[in-house]
């Protein structure tokens, strides 16, 4: 097949439209659903980069994508008992595989932001990760393959409407790419920048030159993720998956304060208050994940004020109160940040000292890298510069 006509464009106004091959044949196949547009932005998108994770770790991969942009990435390390509650996962019977478990990392980092998603997969979808899927509110899925038993769980999903991608796994794109803006071509390179050696981490500036293997998995994950996402963008990464993704600012401290706050909300996700909130039965789950972002903020009494938590809990909760937020925020360690570009200020590594990192790779280049070396030496955090600009339009 070398063209397969859609609905219509990114709006309903935007007809005819289409994709289509040049020359060969369309490496996706269609196995459920009527993809549209924006799914097929999302899916190829997502594709790259879980298939890059799983190059640059050995790790099965998932990702999470909205509006072409990643909310969650993650490779498929064993979840803990808290992860698990916290991405509510737990009540699977099924064991979670390795990309079962990736795309419960994917997905469960930034809910609010993951709902209504497009999945990307590196590995064949097994009836683990299908069961998962099935339960959330997502729009369609890609992947090198389904099991017969996922692909079945896939095709009741929706009504039998839920967008089910197959992608060739040997597919090779052409090494000049192009686009149209308002009726100009544009044409560049791929960006096929290499991600995965250790040539990353050459050149580190700061007093602390130490870099965990584990740290060097998660500053990969970073830098991979940001080169899927629109720019500016800032990625933390901990534990082999993303926990704040911030896209597409003008600004990059917006970029980082964004991608901390969300780094926080999944952290305090995990305080023995939220985790033990006492839930009215069959609660919605995107009642329940937005209950939970609301508890969290300064706005807690949204959903704790007399008439308004009897709709989400059988007793009231206490508040968690700012100083109990501060207290448990400062227990997160050992966090990993990238940058799509060099740090032009000190002030992006202040806000990320407070969101646990400890470790840093960015291009490096600013006029103020004096600045940024002696925040980070202020609190003995690891930067490297990589010397690498990840800008993705």
């Amino acid at each position: 097949m070398k063209e397969l006509a859609l609905k219509y464009g990114c709006n309903p106004n935007q007809k005819p439209s289409r994709i289509y091959m040049e020359q060969g044949e369309l490496p996706i196949e269609v196995l459920n659903g009527r993809p549209g547009y924006i799914n097929f932005l999302d899916a190829l998108n997502g594709w790259q980069l879980v298939r890059e994770l799983k190059a640059a770790t050995g790790i099965p991969a998932a990702t999470s994508f909205k509006h072409v942009s990643p909310a969650g990435a993650a490779v498929g390390l064993p979840l803990s008992d808290t992860l698990s509650k916290i991405y509510f996962v737990d009540d699977i019977a099924e064991p979670l595989t390795p990309i079962a478990a990736a795309y419960a990392r994917a997905r469960g980092a930034d809910r609010m932001s993951s709902y209504g998603d497009f999945i990307a997969l590196s590995d064949t979808c097994d009836k683990a990760t299908a069961l998962l899927i099935k339960r959330e509110v997502s729009d369609g899925v890609i992947a090198p393959g389904y099991t017969d038993e996922a692909l079945a769980i896939l095709r009741e999903k929706r009504k039998g409407t839920y967008v089910v991608l197959r992608i060739d796994p040997d597919y090779r794109p052409a090494p000049i790419e192009h686009k149209q803006v308002y009726g100009i071509t544009f044409e560049q390179g791929r960006n096929e920048i290499d991600l995965t050696g250790d040539e990353l981490f050459d050149n580190i500036p700061t007093r602390n030159k130490t870099f965990t293997e584990a740290a060097k998995r998660d500053l990969r994950i970073a830098l991979i993720t940001l080169k899927y996402t629109q720019s500016n963008s800032v990625c933390y990464v901990k534990d082999g998956q993303a926990i704040g993704i911030g896209a597409g600012q003008q600004s990059r401290i917006h970029c980082t304060r964004l991608a901390g706050n969300k780094a926080d909300i999944w952290w305090l996700r995990q305080h023995p208050k939220v985790m033990n909130l006492p839930w009215v039965e069959k609660i919605r789950r995107a009642d329940r994940d937005n209950t939970i972002d609301i508890y969290i903020s300064d706005d807690y009494m949204d959903v704790l004020a007399d008439g308004e938590w009897q709709k989400f809990f059988t007793e009231k909760p206490e508040e968690l109160t700012r100083e109990e937020k501060k207290e448990w925020i400062a227990l997160n360690r050992g966090v990993a940040l990238g940058s799509d570009a060099f740090f032009p200020f000190g002030d992006n590594i202040e806000r990320a000292h407070k969101s646990g990192v400890a470790f840093v790779a960015q291009a490096g280049g600013s006029v103020r890298d004096d600045h940024v070396i002696e925040t980070c030496d202020k609190y003995d955090i690891a930067m490297a510069f990589t010397g690498i600009r990840l800008f993705h339009h």
